[in-house]
C-alpha cells in the first residue's frame, strides 16, 4: 500500500473506529480525530466543532464530555464550554445525570454542573431507569438519584439497567435483576 493510501485511509479508519465505538450515538454530532485532536462533524461530514480537544465522548442531552489537558468538562453543541474541565473522569449524561470522577472516587452531576451525588464510590456506572450501579469496597449495589441505596451492595459486579433489567454477578455466575432488586434470572454459570 502506498504512503498516500495510508495517509488517506488512516483518518477514515479512525473515524470508522470512533463511529463504531459510539454505535448508540444519540446526537447529531459525531467525533473525529485530526492531527491528534478531537472535534465533531455533522451527519453530512461537515466539521461542526473544530478538533481542539484531547479526548471526547458522545453527546447526550445536548452536552458532551471533553478532555482538555488532564481534566474533563462538558461542551454544548456549539462547542462552548458548558461545565468547566475539573474532573478526572466524565461520562456522557444518562437519565439526566453524568458520572464524574475526582481522584479515585465517583459521583454524579446535573446538566448545570452541580454535584448531585458527592464523589464517594469506589466504582460506578450510569443512571438508567432511575438507578445507577455503584461499588463500595468489593460489593456493588444500586442507588437512586438522591444517592440512597435502592438495592443494597451485595453483588461481585453489576451492570447498568437496560429495559428494566440489569446484569449482576455473584461468585462468577451471572443473573439478572429488575429495578426492585428481585432476580428474574438466578445467577448461573
Amino acid at each position: 500500500m502506498s504512503a498516500r493510501k495510508i495517509f488517506l485511509y488512516g483518518p477514515l479508519l479512525t473515524l470508522f473506529y470512533l463511529l463504531s465505538a459510539c454505535s448508540s450515538w444519540n446526537g447529531s454530532l459525531f467525533p473525529i480525530k485530526m492531527n491528534g485532536k478531537y472535534g465533531y462533524i455533522t451527519k453530512s461530514g461537515k466539521i461542526a466543532i473544530s478538533p481542539q480537544f484531547d479526548n471526547v465522548g458522545r453527546f447526550e442531552d445536548g452536552l458532551a464530555p471533553v478532555k482538555i489537558g488532564r481534566n474533563w468538562g462538558y461542551i454544548d453543541a456549539n462547542g462552548k464550554i458548558a461545565i468547566n474541565p475539573q474532573f478526572d473522569v466524565a461520562d456522557p449524561f444518562s437519565d439526566g445525570a453524568a458520572l464524574v470522577g475526582v481522584g479515585y472516587r465517583y459521583g454524579y452531576i446535573d446538566k448545570s454542573g452541580k454535584i448531585i451525588i458527592n464523589p464517594q464510590f469506589d466504582g460506578a456506572g450510569n443512571f438508567s431507569n432511575g438507578l445507577a450501579p455503584v461499588r463500595i469496597a468489593d460489593r456493588w449495589g444500586y442507588i437512586d438519584k438522591s444517592g440512597k441505596f435502592a438495592i443494597n451492595p451485595q453483588f461481585d459486579r453489576a451492570g447498568d439497567f437496560e429495559q428494566g433489567l440489569a446484569p449482576v454477578w455473584v461468585g462468577g455466575r451471572q443473573g439478572y435483576i429488575d429495578t426492585s432488586g428481585k432476580y428474574v434470572w438466578n445467577p448461573t454459570a
